[in-house]
C-alpha cells in the first residue's frame, strides 16, 4: 500500500522524533532516509558531533521512549553553566537555582538517532524506506505524490526533516534568508586529566568563543571558534600539536588535556522564508539553521517536532480536517517568530562579543557582573534555554 497520512523526508534525530510524535496520533507514516544509523556498541570512540539535549528536549524523547535507550548507552549530565570574557565578570548558572536536578546532557546525536531509529522500527503506523531518496513531490489539491529512487508514494502532507540543504525546501519553492559567517569552528574529543565535570562552560574573546562540554568518563567535547583561516590552519595539525596550541589558548581551568580527534566547520545562518506551503512543512534544520554558540539546534527542532504534534492533535480532537492547510499554518504561526527570536539573540550575543572596542568590552563585562546581581532575571533566562 503507498498511501500514508503523512511521509517525512529525513530519518536523523528530528525526523525520526517527528514521524513517532504523529504515529502517536494514530496516523500511518513513511520514513524516508537515505542510510540507517550504524549500532552501538560501548568500546565506539565517541562521535564529534554532540548536542546539549535541554529539559524539554528530555520530556519529548521520554514520551517518545528513546531516552530510557539512550540512559543505558552513555550520556552526560551537567548542572551548572559557566560564562565569561574577563575573569571578574564570570557568571555561572546553577540547576539548583530553578529548583532542577540537572540543566541538560551532553548526549552524541547519532546516539539519539540510534534510539528513536529502534522505536521507529517497532511502531505498526510507521513504515522505514530505507535505503531510499527523494526524486520529486507533486503537490494537488488533496494529494502529494512524491516520487522516489525505487518507488512512487502518496500522502496526506510532507514533512521535510532533512536538513540544512534540504531538496523538499527545494522541490516546494520556498526560499530561505542568510548568511554565512565569517567563522568557522573546529570540534575537538579529548581525553582529560581531570575527572568527570558537571559543567559545561564558554569563555568569549574578539576572535569568537571557547567551549567545553563535559562528557562521560575523563571525556570532554571543545568548541574552537575563530575565522576560517586560522580554523583551517589549526585543521593541519597533528593531535601532539594540537594538544600543544589547545594547552596555549584553552583557559586554566580545563587542565591538561589530550586530543583523540577533530574536525572542523563553516558557520551558516539559514532561516526558510515559511515553514508551510499547501500540503509541504518544514522542521528541524530544514527550516532554520543556527549560529550552533550555545548548542540550541536540535533543541529547536524538538521543539518544532511539539508544536507540531500539538497542532494536529488538537485538529483531530476538535473534528477538523488535520491535513487541511488553514490548520497546518497554525505550525508556522507558532514556531517561526520563536525561531526567529533564538536566531537574533545567538547573533547579538556574537556579534557582541566579536566587538574589540575597549567601551564594547567594559559594557559586557558590566552586564555579566549585572545579572550575576540580579537573580530573578538570571533565573528566568535560565528557564527559557531550559525550555520549562
Amino acid at each position: 500500500m503507498n498511501q500514508f497520512d503523512c511521509v517525512v523526508v529525513g530519518g536523523g534525530m528530528v525526523g525520526a522524533a517527528s514521524a513517532l510524535s504523529l504515529a502517536e496520533l494514530g496516523l500511518k507514516i513513511a520514513v524516508v532516509e537515505k542510510s540507517a544509523p550504524k549500532d552501538f556498541t560501548p568500546v565506539q570512540a565517541f562521535d564529534l558531533r554532540v548536542s546539549a539535549i535541554s529539559l524539554a528536549s528530555e520530556h519529548l524523547l521520554k514520551q517518545l521512549g528513546g531516552w530510557q535507550q539512550i540512559q543505558q548507552w552513555r550520556m552526560c549530565p551537567y548542572k551548572r553553566l559557566g560564562v565569561w570574557e574577563a575573569e571578574q565578570s564570570y557568571t555561572e548558572f546553577d540547576a539548583a537555582d530553578i529548583k532542577q536536578t540537572h540543566l541538560g546532557h551532553i548526549i552524541e546525536n547519532r546516539l539519539i538517532q540510534l534510539s528513536l531509529w529502534q522505536k521507529l522500527q517497532q511502531h505498526s503506523n510507521i513504515t522505514l524506506l530505507c535505503p531510499e531518496t527523494l526524486i520529486s513531490i507533486e503537490q494537488n489539491s488533496s494529494n502529494v505524490a512524491i516520487t522516489l529512487s525505487k518507488q512512487s508514494i502518496n500522502a496526506k502532507i510532507v514533512i521535510g526533516a532533512d536538513g540544512a540543504n534540504s531538496l523538499v525546501r527545494k522541490l516546494a519553492h520556498i526560499g530561505t534568508t542568510g548568511w554565512d559567517y565569517a567563522q568557522s569552528a573546529m570540534l575537538i574529543n579529548v581525553k582529560t586529566e581531570k575527572a568527570q565535570q558537571d559543567i559545561t562552560w564558554q569563555q568569549f574573546y574578539p576572535s569568537g568563543p571557547l567551549a567545553m562540554l563535559p562528557m562521560p568518563g575523563n571525556f570532554a567535547s571543545l568548541v574552537w571558534y575563530h575565522d576560517k583561516d586560522e580554523i583551517k590552519r589549526l585543521s593541519a595539525l597533528s593531535p601532539h600539536q594540537l594538544t600543544e596550541a589547545i594547552a596555549k589558548n584553552f583557559p586554566a581551568r580545563l587542565g591538561k588535556v589530550e586530543v583523540i580527534n577533530q574536525a572542523a566547520f563553516p558557520l551558516t545562518r539559514r532561516h526558510a522564508n515559511q515553514y508551510h506551503k499547501n500540503q509541504i512543512l518544514l522542521i528541524g534544520d530544514a527550516a532554520h539553521t543556527i549560529n550552533p554558540m550555545a548548542g540550541q539546534g536540535v533543541n529547536l527542532g524538538f521543539k518544532d517536532v511539539k508544536a507540531l504534534q500539538h497542532v494536529i492533535a488538537k485538529a483531530i480532537g476538535n473534528g477538523e480536517t488535520w491535513h487541511e492547510p488553514k490548520v497546518l499554518s497554525r505550525y508556522q504561526q507558532q514556531r517561526r517568530t520563536d525561531n526567529l527570536l533564538m536566531m537574533t539573540t545567538m547573533d547579538a550575543l556574537y556579534l557582541s562579543f566579536g566587538h574589540v572596542s575597549p567601551l564594547a568590552k567594559l559594557a559586557r563585562n558590566a552586564g555579566l557582573m549585572m545579572v550575576n546581581k540580579l537573580p530573578k532575571v538570571k533565573n528566568k533566562a535560565l528557564a527559557y534555554a531550559c525550555g520549562l
